[in-house]
């Protein structure tokens, strides 16, 4: 700091570039002032929903990435019939590549909602970082020898079918199963 103080070179065009960088950088700041608005008008409109309480309560899936997958699939889950058809209208199963007598051959779909398929990865990265349960099941994928990118759209087809099985049911997420008592 010493050093710099110290310098009595200055060079060409510095107080005109510095100006500019300090209207770049408050013109920065508002934008992001205004993109927290924007995300605190888009939670709480996500909050009204019926099915918000049930979808935040799956790790990794927070109030902005909820809103957008209510904006993917219209907010309506009886539109898809199964959990199957979500995941493929969300891209994260595969669809067959069959011809002639050649089959059991899988590739990434081509026709697919970007938008929702970047909500399931998206979550599915998260919920490895803060649920023990998706750990170990992209654990067991990368030990079946799964690349990292296979290994976790993986789990997210995984977690399209738990989330529609708690939209179907109605309840929240817990991390174990109910236990039902025998008689």
């Amino acid at each position: 700091m010493e050093a710099a103080e110290r310098q009595q070179t200055s060079v060409f065009g510095e107080k005109p570039t510095a100006q500019l960088v300090h209207t770049l950088a408050k013109e920065v700041m508002r934008l992001n002032g205004q993109i927290a608005d924007s995300d605190k008008l888009i939670e709480a409109r996500f909050r009204e929903h019926g099915d918000a309480k049930v979808i935040t309560s799956m790790p990794g899936i927070g109030p902005l990435l909820g809103a957008e997958f209510l904006a993917s699939t219209g907010g309506d889950k009886t539109i898809f019939g199964t959990s199957d058809r979500l995941a493929g209208f969300a891209g994260v199963a595969p669809a067959p590549r069959d011809s002639g007598r050649i089959s059991g051959n899988l590739h990434r779909p081509k026709r697919y909602s970007r938008g929702l398929q970047r909500v399931f990865y998206t979550s599915a990265l998260i919920s490895i970082r803060c649920c023990d349960e998706s750990r170990r099941f992209y654990d067991r994928k990368r030990a079946e020898g799964k690349r990292d990118t296979q290994a976790v759209l993986a789990l997210a087809r995984r977690r399209v079918n738990v989330l529609w099985a708690l939209l179907r049911d109605g309840r929240c997420y817990g991390a174990a199963p109910p236990v039902t008592a025998v008689a």
